[in-house]
């Protein structure tokens, strides 16, 4: 593992429950200020194995960024925390969110 990809798991474990943030500010967070994409194949490719809490990532605008059933458990996943998803799939960031 990269010391890049182990600021991000740090980054990510730090979002608390009932809490989101985007890619953007993890990456920032992280010491990569362009490092959305590196955010988005952290989660990808080791959320599973690390527990990480990739279902309190979402879009910088508070749009939640996957599609299908991916969707669905995120939006369940995130309610289920307290956090108040809107039918269209956003989340107030200003009440939500954690930087």
């Amino acid at each position: 593992m990269t010391e890049a990809s182990r600021r991000i798991i740090e980054a990510l474990r730090a979002v608390p429950r009932g809490r989101v943030s985007c890619y953007r500010d993890i990456a920032r967070t992280a010491g990569l200020p362009n490092g959305a994409r590196q955010v988005v194949r952290v989660l990808h490719s080791m959320a599973e194995k690390y527990r990480l809490p990739w279902h309190r990532i979402i879009r910088a605008d508070g749009s939640i960024a996957l599609e299908g059933p991916g969707r669905e458990l995120q939006i369940a996943l995130l309610r289920a925390e307290g956090v108040t998803v809107s039918k269209s799939g956003r989340v107030d960031m200003g009440r939500y969110g954690f930087a």
